[in-house]
């Protein structure tokens, strides 16, 4: 199934949060994308729906099994644009990491998997 953006970020970040503190918070969710906590919030209701967040009464949120592979996915694209970037373009890594943020929700599978070849072909 594909996302929107808006999807996609809030699950890569809570996928980001979750492994650094084992769970996630509306108010570090929304300092992460620097967005408002009643706009999180709200996400967050419309995630926990569609069955990809575990949101409980005490704030944690963690990913569902669903979400997690979503947000996996999501993560791995994020990685391999980030690294073909830096070492193709030279660009610094948080330079690299900007605009993969930005093209991850836009690539086709296809120049994904081209990338990925290109970065083993050139053995970086």
């Amino acid at each position: 199934m594909k996302y929107n953006k808006s999807v996609e970020m809030y699950l890569e970040t809570t996928y980001i949060l979750e492994n650094n503190h084992g769970h996630a918070h509306v108010v570090e969710i929304a300092e992460h994308l620097d967005i408002t906590k009643p706009s999180v919030t709200k996400a967050m209701d419309r995630l926990k729906d569609e069955g990809l967040i575990n949101k409980e009464s005490y704030g944690h949120i963690t990913l569902t099994e669903k979400g997690k592979d979503v947000a996996k996915q999501i993560y791995h694209k994020h990685c391999i644009v980030t690294q073909f970037l830096k070492e193709s373009l030279d660009l610094s890594p948080k330079e690299a990491s900007i605009n993969a943020c930005r093209m991850e929700h836009i690539i086709t599978d296809a120049m994904l998997e081209a990338i990925e070849d290109y970065i083993e072909k050139t053995g970086s």
